[in-house]
């Protein structure tokens, strides 16, 4: 239980998209909900977010014996709902950090409530997704349960990091009782009874004689008055359910994600070994000590000031030129309309550049840029940087709440902690972007203590660290819409007269306000440049806009909406030397009505210790819906040496635990030094293999109930049919930061093997005659990325043996089974020589893998192969068909022609015998 307990909290580490929820003495404080601007205004929604939260508490308070509840929840109301008296500023709460958020769907059905949550097991989720329809209407109780008991299943997804007991994909599985099979509803715990009825009838379901499980169509429906407890993480909506399954009511059989990421322990376990749970004691109460209090807050016009370094160090390795670039991408394309910008530079002292300028207009841009520094010299201050940026805003406003300070720096400060307590409660959020080997390692802690964004930009000047950086620093408004989208940034080093040559894909989502920006490193005049429209039209050098203040940017702005397909683009050094060249191009929404495809990228975690791995994560969507077959690409860049370049995958398999929900996911191990890193992801969909998926992980939608014996059905859950879901997504290109992460502890003079292959999770089992097939994905050397040396398969009738006591287990002959590389399918068919099949019989498969250190990945997630021959159905007692009567007809003919056969030879032998009695009695 010790060494369970070490896994549990090593990957309860990570931190949730900024969330700032606090525990304090059992009470949640600080959690955010947040109003997408896109809901229209209705206070409605507002008094029942409250209503559900202090009903939620209550239930939270008794599920958890006595140990949680919600004392304080912030709602966020957007901009455009008329501002009350009772709305307060927002400090650094934002709709992209809330824990939960409601908004609606992107297609008309789809009120499912769910939490995005791709971790492993006890990892925090991401945020909670409510619409106002599930908020608003009552007619949905029947089929989730009160909206209160609803919050309490998706917080413990979102806090503790525990899975669905249920499985729409899996809804049944065999069982084994008292020595007999049966066929089960997957669910927690095994005690909730009800019936196996087909949807939209009221008759019982039959056999499949493929799967030997119920039919297509068959649904459990649960007795409305039960004698269960458990699970919330089941069936919250049955009146009976107030806690969840522990060790005593787990169904460890049962097909679902908890048990298969969580190695078959109950949700309470989890909950048990997670740091709220350890550092909070049982309230001697039988009600929560407070009741949930709420402030709601109003967000308001987006405030930035870039706070810059100018001191000496920003001289050197092209810095201050590459700073104008950077910043000029972003004043000019980045920052969103209606925003309010000012900017300060700072050295040993600060000065103000210009104070805050609201842009309406290209002339305040253009104005903006004209104020970006062009020289470095002096010292460095940060905290004078910083404090002349409070000073700019509290020119306009009266605090500094909701603010966002934008901070770079190339140089260490002894002196920064002397103004991190002012900065904590300032209420701005501090953006930072660390740039070269030498930037303040104390830096990271101003976007620490206020939600801010963290960055890193290397002096590698063809990764376009720079430029990345500040096109990563959009609103946190959730209007995606005003965002801008970067389609890409790539570099090059050129020679002399060669070429460097690409294609940007424009897709229909995007296109308004397009511009297409070549950098350069060397000359001052540009290279040449060609770029084609999809409709043949060609833009060249003299159409593209030089800045008389920055002669290393050419910049082309696309009138109206640009053309949708390929670009193409062909641009010559003729310089008298090799230069870096480079070609960032950026968009916006070309429609309120249909959301663009967006990339989020991040690490697990903002700060490792070696030789702990890292996952590499990359949400790829439009709207809620995930996007689903594109080539997803990361590169991780150190703070010395050279990149690393992986290919993240959708394959439930290594670091991506879910299948076909959008996110692309792989390990990263690759540390050769400590310091800064920083990751930034391209995603590239062609249009024959890109689709639209739907949302994993929903709520439960509860077929109907059975009440006082009879059949009351729930209308099926509205499916969205594949016409509505593929609106035409076509090919498209994205690149997205995912910011920085610091690595510590890694040895120096380079690392051995310390990494193990991952664990094995999609391992699957199934009779084919008399051999039993497995199949799976390969894992790797390290994690998911090599090859392995070779793998280790046991099987046992019992299911907590192989978990437990693996070792002990009957091992399956594998010596001609060698492993592929990582991310290949595996199929390995055998037959078993210790284990006498017969009806009724279940074995289950584990799988650990070994790599060429010796080092072991731990246990799969356990197969069973259930052979299992379904007693035969009794005919309706409807009338009977012709097939029947003819059926019986031949079954009676049969019998006749038996007996009378019989009887014949019956009268031979008795002739026969006869006549030899009379033979001898002459």
């Amino acid at each position: 239980m010790r060494a369970f307990k070490s896994l549990v909290l090593l990957f309860l580490l990570p931190v949730v998209r900024g969330s700032m929820v606090q525990l304090k003495n059992g009470g949640y404080e600080d959690i955010v909900i947040a109003i997408n601007p896109g809901v229209p205004e209705n206070d409605t929604i507002i008094r029942n977010i409250k209503a559900m939260v202090k009903e939620a508490s209550t239930y939270l308070f008794s599920a958890t014996k006595q140990r949680f509840f919600f004392k304080a929840v912030k709602i966020i109301i957007p901009l455009h709902w008329q501002t009350k008296p009772e709305y307060l500023s927002i400090k650094t709460e934002s709709y992209d950090k809330a824990d939960v958020i409601v908004a609606n769907p992107f297609l008309k059905y789809g009120d499912d409530p769910y939490t995005l949550q791709y971790g492993g097991c006890g990892e925090k989720g991401q945020y909670i997704h409510f619409t106002p329809d599930f908020l608003l209407k009552d007619n949905l109780y029947n089929i989730y349960g009160s909206r209160a008991k609803v919050f309490v299943h998706e917080w413990a997804h979102l806090r503790w990091g525990v899975f669905d007991e249920y499985n729409n994909d899996a809804p049944f599985y065999v069982s084994i009782n008292s020595g007999k099979a049966s066929v089960e509803a997957t669910r927690c715990s095994a005690s909730v009874t009800g019936k196996y009825i087909v949807q939209n009838t009221t008759r019982e379901c039959k056999y499949d004689e493929q799967t030997k499980l119920y039919e297509a169509g068959c649904k459990f429906v649960p007795n409305k008055t039960q004698n269960a407890p458990a699970s919330i993480m089941y069936m919250q909506s049955l009146p009976s359910v107030v806690e969840f399954c522990d060790q005593r009511t787990h169904n460890e059989k049962a097909t679902n994600m908890q048990n298969k990421m969580c190695n078959y322990h109950s949700t309470w376990e989890i909950i048990m070994n997670s740091p709220d749970f350890s550092n909070n004691s049982p309230i001697n109460s039988t009600s929560p000590p407070y009741e949930t209090s709420f402030s709601l807050l109003q967000t308001k016009d987006r405030v930035v000031c870039l706070v810059l370094d100018v001191s000496g160090s920003m001289a050197g390795n092209n810095r201050i030129n590459r700073l104008y670039q950077s910043a000029e991408i972003f004043l000019l394309q980045i920052v969103e309309m209606g925003s309010w910008v000012g900017i300060i530079t700072f050295q040993s002292t600060a000065q103000i550049k210009i104070n805050l300028q609201q842009i309406v207009s290209e002339n305040v841009r253009q104005n903006l840029i004209k104020c970006l520094p062009t020289s470095a010299n002096g010292g460095t201050n940060i905290c004078e940087g910083v404090r002349k940026g409070f000073e700019v805003i509290k020119q306009k406003y009266t605090n500094l709440y909701g603010s966002e300070i934008v901070l770079l720096t190339d140089g260490e400060d002894s002196c920064m902690s002397s103004c991190l307590m002012e900065v904590e409660n300032s209420g701005a959020i501090i953006h930072t972007i660390a740039l070269g080997p030498n930037a303040a390692s104390e830096l990271e802690q101003f976007s620490n203590v206020t939600g801010g964004l963290k960055f890193y930009a290397t002096d590698t000047i063809d990764s376009n660290g720079l430029i990345d950086a500040f096109s990563g620093i959009s609103a946190g408004s959730g209007n995606i819409s005003q965002q801008s989208i970067q389609l890409e940034s790539t570099a090059l080093t050129v020679a002399v007269k060669q070429w460097m040559n690409g294609t940007v894909t424009i897709d229909s989502t995007v296109g308004n306000d397009t511009f297409f920006v070549v950098t350069w490193d060397q000359s001052t005049s540009p290279p040449d440049i060609l770029l084609r429209d999809p409709k043949g039209k060609e833009y060249k050098t003299s159409d593209f806009t030089v800045s008389v203040l920055n002669l290393q940017t050419a910049r082309l702005n696309i009138a109206g909406t640009a053309e949708v397909g390929n670009w193409y683009y062909w641009i010559q050094n003729n310089h008298t030397d090799s230069q870096v060249i480079s070609m960032i191009v950026t968009s916006r929404a070309a429609s309120l009505a249909v959301p663009p495809v967006t990339v989020k990228a991040h690490m697990n975690k903002d700060t490792n210790n070696f030789p702990n791995p890292m996952v590499i994560y990359a949400q790829v969507s439009q709207g809620f819906l995930p996007v689903l077959g594109a080539t997803v690409m990361a590169t991780v860049e150190p703070q010395t040496g050279s990149a690393v370049e992986l290919k993240l995958l959708d394959d439930g398999s290594g670091a991506d635990i879910t299948k076909n929900d959008g996110i692309y996911s792989k390990y990263f191990t690759s540390f050769n030094g400590n310091g800064r890193y920083n990751l930034k992801v391209r995603v590239q969909g062609k249009d024959k293999t890109i689709r639209l998926g739907r949302r994993q992980s929903r709520a439960l939608y509860i077929p109907g109930y059975i009440e006082n014996g009879e059949i009351k059905m729930n209308a099926p859950r509205p499916e969205v049919n594949d016409d509505e879901i593929q609106a035409k997504l076509g090919s498209f290109n994205r690149v997205a930061t995912g910011g920085s992460f610091v690595v510590e502890n890694v040895p120096p003079g380079g690392t051995t093997d310390v990494f193990p292959p991952c664990k094995i999770i999609d391992l699957e089992a199934q009779y084919e005659e008399d051999k039993i097939h497995l199949s799976w994905t390969a894992p790797g050397n390290d994690f998911d990325v090599g090859q392995a040396e070779r793998y280790i398969i046991k099987m046992s009738e019992s299911l907590l043996d192989l978990r437990n006591i693996f070792e002990n287990a009957t091992s399956v002959k594998t010596s001609s089974l060698v492993p592929n590389p990582a991310g290949t399918k595996e199929s390995f068919q055998f037959k078993p020589e210790n284990f006498t099949i017969e009806n009724d019989t279940i074995i289950y498969f584990a799988i650990r893998t070994t790599d060429n250190a010796s080092l072991t990945s731990e246990v799969s997630n356990i197969a069973q192969a259930a052979l299992f021959l379904p007693p035969k159905e009794s005919s309706p007692e409807s009338a009977p068909n012709d097939d029947v009567i003819n059926e019986g007809i031949n079954v009676l003919t049969i019998v006749l022609l038996v007996a009378g056969c019989v009887a014949a030879v019956l009268i031979a032998v008795s002739i026969t015998v006869c006549i030899l009695h009379k033979k001898n009695r002459r």
